[in-house]
């Protein structure tokens, strides 16, 4: 029905809608030991053609705030809820969340990050299993059970609020600059080097 091999899932046939809309699976990307995993919705036509998440005008504004946070894409895992496209990027449905949440499970499991980052609405409250009024709640560090054990969760607001929001791109600027912070504190040393 669908198996994980590693980090990757080859082939899943458990949501027939999702099936027919996909062209692909899109896995996540970046290292399987990164210190952050950022948690997306689900992939957009952009990411279905590239087989990549986060690429398009959202992945241009995470490039642009993880580069000014000191991070580079190369050194974070970045992965969805849903590996496949929803119709018309309609959001996921719960059935369509849950049939996918085994997948990114165990992928939390196998990356075991300091933290990992839902980035909007959908994610947040997949992850966390409550209502999350994603816009007051961007930058609260909170813990949850995934992934086999406790983990450190830090709310983000989608990218794509930052196109259409001037004030919402200082809100998630700030988030991905939390995040950087915070694993650069767990390790005791910075990433690129004192500058």
């Amino acid at each position: 029905m669908g198996h994980m091999d590693g980090l990757e899932v080859p082939e899943c046939e458990r949501c027939p809608a999702l099936v027919e809309s996909r062209s692909q699976i899109v896995n996540g990307t970046g290292p399987g030991d990164a210190d952050i995993l950022f948690v997306g919705e689900g992939p957009g036509a952009q990411e279905d053609q590239q087989g990549e998440p986060f690429v398009g005008r959202s992945g241009d504004v995470l490039d642009e705030a993880l580069l000014e946070a000191g991070l580079d894409r190369e050194n974070v895992r970045i992965t969805n809820c849903v590996r496949c496209r929803p119709p018309e990027n309609r959001d996921p449905t719960k059935e369509e969340l849950n049939n996918c949440r085994g997948y990114l499970e165990r992928e939390i499991e196998l990356v075991d990050p300091e933290l990992v980052v839902p980035i909007g609405k959908v994610p947040s409250e997949h992850l966390l299993e409550r209502d999350v009024a994603v816009t007051t709640e961007a930058g609260d560090l909170v813990d949850a059970e995934l992934g086999g054990g406790r983990r450190h969760v830090l709310i983000s607001v989608h990218p794509a609020a930052t196109l259409y929001d001037r004030s919402q791109r200082d809100v998630f600027f700030d988030t991905i600059e939390a995040a950087a912070d915070y694993t650069d504190e767990e390790s005791g040393q910075k990433q690129l080097g004192d500058f």
